[in-house]
């Protein structure tokens, strides 16, 4: 099964947790997709909710919310998570 690593952060208190998940425990987070909310029982933090907001697969390439699935794609990108343009125009 799938093992998962979950950092929840919080920006206004400036902490951050950091919990490993996997069998049975990474079942709920299976399908979810960015931008879903989940509650965080499952994540043995009863009363928390928390968004998904990213993430990166086995090989360290960051997940995208327009790109569908557990695919990679080719995509040309400007901006956005997964790419830092070193001059101003350039696409990738």
């Amino acid at each position: 099964m799938a093992k998962f690593k979950v950092i929840l952060s919080d920006p206004t208190e400036g902490i951050s947790k950091s919990i490993e998940l996997e069998g049975h425990r990474a079942a709920p987070l299976i399908g979810r997709k960015i931008g879903d909310i989940i509650d965080c029982t499952v994540l043995g933090l009863p009363g928390w909710k928390a968004q998904i907001t990213g993430g990166s697969d086995k090989d360290g390439f960051p997940m995208r919310p327009d790109v569908h699935g557990g695919v990679r794609r080719d995509v040309i990108l400007s901006e956005g998570p997964g790419f830092n343009p070193k001059k101003e125009g350039e696409r990738r």
